[in-house]
């Protein structure tokens, strides 16, 4: 017999838009708490950055957003879609294969109102702390929020964390003399537009998408731009046509005097250091007296990314995998969730979740995979696979092409190359 339960879903962004949907399918009492005054998450642009621009103050005031003005999508429409609310059937201010963020932010809205979850949502409201009270007969979750400054405690009998992971800014460790510079430092989590690296000299850190995307907007108004990176090198200069831009190997230490020497022998003395090196894992309101812990790019343990074994499923994570079809694998998750919460689908016993999650290390060690890759999805479609299982669902043929085009697009061309490669075969 199905079970109705009172239910808080932390954050509406897209995961949190798509845990109430599938839990109110299920007639769960929802309740979802988003510290913004509208819905989006990540995708309401935020035009505000931090005080601290690095990010690490722990007492600044944190602009929940990342997104920067000029981002487009780095997935196609159709990868962009719910398996019943299509993406790719919808235009409202784009109609790029890749669209910009305004066009995600409104079908999302639409997607809300469609389905009645706006009326869920209690926004301005910001989550301090979730305390599980455990034990052999029940679990239950004490939520305290404050809403415009009013505190507030409640009872749940589920919650399901969605409050992103694009927020707390991950920052290198290891550039020797770094605690030499004097000048200008700040994470990507903060640039908004290119304006104020006007005639700089600017180094860029990383070698991702938001590296590649900064870079080559950063060159239009700067006077020279560095990319240093770990990885294999990138032909950036071929790819954006500039004569500007260069592409560096990762640095060799940092003088006295400011001036950057990376490993391939080039040396700048440069105004200002972008890091585009990422996030960590960030729940500073979760308290369950170590049964899930949190360290930079590892939340565990948790049952394939979902379900941490003890508190299964009374506590659950929606859009912890990083480098994956993002709407479809949070589409599948909630789903899954809703379901084993409605005791419709049984989750194996806490012994063999753990044993799961142990044997993906183990794995994850013999491959010669560091800790930061543990929610990585790239070239895993088989992860896709177990969650349409966990729904009882089968992928449309249309979607598994695209997917699996879309992957090919990604091995072979890299971060550069496989949007060009998909709009050649897909494109409009």
């Amino acid at each position: 017999m199905a079970t109705s339960l009172k239910v808080a879903v932390i954050g509406a962004g897209l995961a949190g838009l798509t845990a109430a949907r599938e839990l109110q399918r299920e007639s769960h009492q929802v309740v979802v708490f988003e510290k913004f005054h509208r819905l989006g998450g990540t995708w309401a642009y935020d035009p505000r950055v931090e005080s601290d621009l690095l990010g690490v103050d722990p007492n600044r005031d944190i602009v929940h957003g990342s997104l920067y003005y000029s981002m487009r999508t780095n997935l196609p429409r159709e990868l962009m879609s719910f398996t019943d609310f299509k993406f790719s059937e919808k235009v409202y201010c784009d109609p790029r294969k890749f669209p910009c963020h305004d066009e995600v932010l409104k079908f999302l809205e639409d997607f809300a109102s469609t389905f009645e979850l706006t009326k869920l949502i209690r926004f301005n409201t910001v989550v301090t702390e979730v305390e599980v009270v455990d034990s052999e007969i029940l679990t239950k979750f004490v939520v305290e929020s404050k809403t415009n400054g009013v505190h507030s405690v409640e009872v749940f009998d589920a919650v399901v964390v969605c409050n992103g992971h694009n927020t707390e800014p991950q920052l290198p460790t290891d550039i020797p003399g770094i605690e030499t510079w004097s000048k200008n430092q700040m994470h990507s989590h903060n640039y908004r537009v290119p304006a104020p690296f006007l005639d700089q000299i600017v180094v860029i850190i990383g070698s991702g998408p938001s590296a590649t995307d900064l870079s080559r907007e950063i060159a239009t108004v700067a006077k020279e731009v560095h990319m240093s990176s770990r990885s294999a090198l990138v032909n950036t200069p071929k790819l954006v046509k500039c004569n500007n831009l260069w592409q560096h190997s990762k640095i060799n230490y940092i003088s006295a005097d400011g001036t950057m020497t990376f490993q391939d022998g080039v040396s700048v003395e440069a105004d200002i250091i972008l890091y585009c090196t990422g996030y960590k894992y960030h729940v500073p309101f979760l308290k369950t007296n170590g049964m899930v812990c949190v360290r930079d790019k590892r939340i565990g343990p948790l049952y394939k990314h979902v379900f941490p074994p003890r508190l299964a499923p009374r506590l659950s994570f929606v859009g912890i995998p990083e480098k994956g079809f993002t709407f479809l694998t949070m589409e599948l998750q909630s789903r899954w969730i809703a379901n084993a919460l409605s005791r419709k689908v049984l989750l194996p016993s806490e012994d063999e979740m753990l044993s799961d999650v142990d044997e993906y290390y183990q794995e994850m060690e013999e491959k010669g995979l560091q800790e930061n890759h543990t929610h990585s999805l790239v070239k895993k479609p088989q992860y896709l696979e177990f969650l349409y299982a966990q729904s009882g669902m089968v992928m449309e043929k249309q979607i598994k092409d695209v997917i699996e085009y879309f992957t090919h697009c990604y091995v072979m061309a890299g971060f550069d190359g496989y949007m060009d490669a998909f709009l050649e075969k897909y494109g409009i």
